[in-house]
């Protein structure tokens, strides 16, 4: 008599489902943040078991960031926004932000030990 074992395909297939709903989401928060700030740069960085953070940098160098559940439903929503993504956030990427006095006086205040 032969083993057999029964899958439940059901369960990836809504999976599946759930996480393009969820990318498609994310796409459409991108799509936003781009339209608000004359377009938009990003980079996705891998955060651990919470997921993937999706680095938004506007064309007028305002910054923003969206937290996706994984890295790969993090890819499939810059893919979806059709925005460029850089490898790594640094040299001239990095240089279009622009920090404010609120950046500033936060970062200052924190190392300086304000209060919280």
């Amino acid at each position: 008599m032969a083993d057999t074992q029964q899958v439940d395909e059901t369960t990836g297939a809504i999976q599946d489902v759930k996480a393009e709903r969820k990318a498609a989401k994310l796409a459409q928060r991108i799509n936003a943040f781009a339209k608000e700030h004359g377009g938009t740069e990003g980079h996705v960085e891998y955060i651990g078991q919470r997921g993937a953070r999706i680095v938004l940098v506007g064309a007028d160098g305002a910054w923003g960031d969206v937290v996706a559940p994984t890295f790969t439903i993090a890819e499939e929503a810059v893919k979806k926004a059709g925005i460029t993504v850089h490898e790594t956030f640094d040299g001239e990427f990095a240089a279009k932000v622009k920090t404010g006095p609120y950046e500033w006086k936060r970062m200052a205040g924190i190392q300086l030990g304000a209060p919280k």
